[in-house]
């Protein structure tokens, strides 16, 4: 009978810890007595931090009568389908929808039961997407790099994210400047306003004034109601890209507005308050564009409350190659293909190379070699845009062949005819394509995308075999 009651232990301990939802059950003092194995991942605790203590010791909720466990401990109360939030010893937090019951004997509360079914992730899921602009889709996790330079500066955006002062970010071209400007705004208690992003450079300077403070209905012939950037940029965060593109007179009243905390549309009579965190960068040296009056030093010194310098991607060699199979990573989702890296003379040239474009010209470059792809593992030299194998001493390494050395051996540097030069270019691909399908006939055809019998026939027509047919 003893060893019927422990194979029934062992039983319901199986079936308790192999249920696909969350189970705990507390005695009437409110102690852990069973906790399976879906809360502890539900809760991401340990066993041991639960079993034996008191609920209200190992959990943190708003309320104490928030829990579910002690209402049902209290009043006796049957809960289902209650959305239940709290924090864990680690303070991580928990959201879980319950059924929770009073266990009773002869009409006195035992303890309870809580079955939970863990929607922590969809709450956070509706919850960011709820916080977030269309328009700001970057976070500090979307920046990639572990250089010192690069490290430094991300951890002072981070410390940044807490106020709301004016952040002036500086970097060359390509540099990364608006995903920065993005990631702040997403890092920041303005995080649920809206995340506003214009080009200064781009705007018409006859339109430049209205676009930012708005217009009001006969300020101008056609003249609307309109709302400029500060006011649709309401509670949240204002990004001005290229601020010294400008003009100093513009420069001017941005500079007014800010310090004010005010602005007046276009042909109306009074000033209509704001309050909207300003970020502003430029791709050159501040002090270069305020001695050629390219910006206002009084703008710049308020604009400048935290000033960012992002630093181009030659001195961050170490990030090279982690960016590179990030674009390769982002770029077979987007093609559908399987390309898993680089070889070591791309690679090798990749670090070797300055990157004048930086992280913008880095992503063109493998976006530009995957398209050049067909069924290769990894991208090679031959896959380079013409400008960067040019470019490189690798390029020296290029593997020479008719179908790609146009002008090999032909007089004067003229080139083959466009016939014998598609002809040269098939050869070599279905040569290459056998050598890397192990001499597999129905392999290559189905690599190539032909059928076998055309495959055979084009062997036969430029008197390729397969080594595995050599005599």
């Amino acid at each position: 009978m003893l060893r019927d009651f422990e194979l029934l232990q062992l039983i319901f301990q199986r079936i308790i810890n192999e249920l696909d939802i969350g189970l705990h059950i507390v005695d009437e003092n409110g102690t852990s007595v069973v906790y399976n194995n879906k809360m502890m991942q539900i809760e991401g605790m340990d066993i041991e931090d639960v079993l034996g203590k008191n609920l209200l010791d190992v959990f943190t909720f708003a309320d104490q009568h928030d829990s579910t466990l002690v209402q049902a401990l209290q009043y006796g109360k049957t809960i289902k389908n209650v959305k239940q939030t709290y924090f864990n010893n680690k303070g991580q937090e928990i959201t879980t929808v319950n059924h929770t019951f009073p266990i009773l004997k002869d009409g006195n509360i035992k303890g309870a039961i809580e079955i939970a079914k863990d929607v922590t992730k969809l709450e956070r899921l509706i919850r960011d997407n709820m916080n977030k602009t269309e328009n700001a889709k970057y976070t500090f996790d979307s920046l990639i790099g572990a250089s010192p330079a690069f490290t430094e500066v991300c951890e002072h955006a981070k410390r940044a994210t807490r106020t709301s002062s004016s952040i002036l970010i500086v970097g060359d071209t390509g540099t990364g400047k608006e995903l920065f400007a993005q990631s702040i705004h997403n890092g920041s208690q303005r995080s649920t306003g809206p995340f506003i992003s214009q080009n200064c450079a781009a705007l018409p300077e006859s339109l430049v004034e209205g676009l930012l403070f708005g217009t009001t209905k006969g300020a101008f012939t056609g003249a609307v109601d309109r709302p400029g950037l500060f006011e649709q940029a309401q509670g949240g965060t204002l990004l001005l890209d290229e601020i010294n593109s400008l003009d100093l007179n513009l420069q001017a009243k941005l500079l007014r507005a800010i310090q004010e905390k005010t602005i007046r549309r276009i042909g109306a009579s009074k000033d209509t308050p704001i309050d909207v965190r300003i970020l502003a960068t430029m791709n050159e040296d501040p002090v270069d564009a305020i001695s050629a009056q390219r910006l206002r030093k009084d703008l710049f010194y308020r604009l400048s409350v935290v000033t960012l310098f992002v630093p181009p991607l030659k001195d961050r060699k170490e990030d090279i190659i982690p960016l590179a199979n990030h674009f390769i990573d982002k770029y077979n989702v987007l093609f559908q293909m399987e390309v898993k890296g680089l070889e070591n003379d791309v690679a090798d040239f990749l670090l070797s190379y300055d990157w004048p474009g930086n992280v913008r010209e880095l992503e063109h470059l493998i976006e530009g070699a995957m398209n050049l792809m067909t069924y290769e593992e990894k991208i090679d030299l031959t896959h380079l845009p013409l400008q960067y194998r040019t470019k490189s001493k690798a390029s020296d390494k290029l593997p020479k062949h008719p179908g790609f050395d146009l002008f090999a051996q032909q007089p004067s540097g003229s080139a083959p005819p466009l016939k014998e030069q598609i002809e040269n270019a098939e050869k070599y691909f279905i040569q290459k394509t056998i050598k890397k399908c192990n001499n597999n006939i129905s392999q290559a055809a189905r690599t190539l995308g032909i059928s076998r019998q055309s495959l055979q026939y084009r062997l036969k027509k430029w008197g390729i075999r397969p080594e595995r047919e050599r005599g």
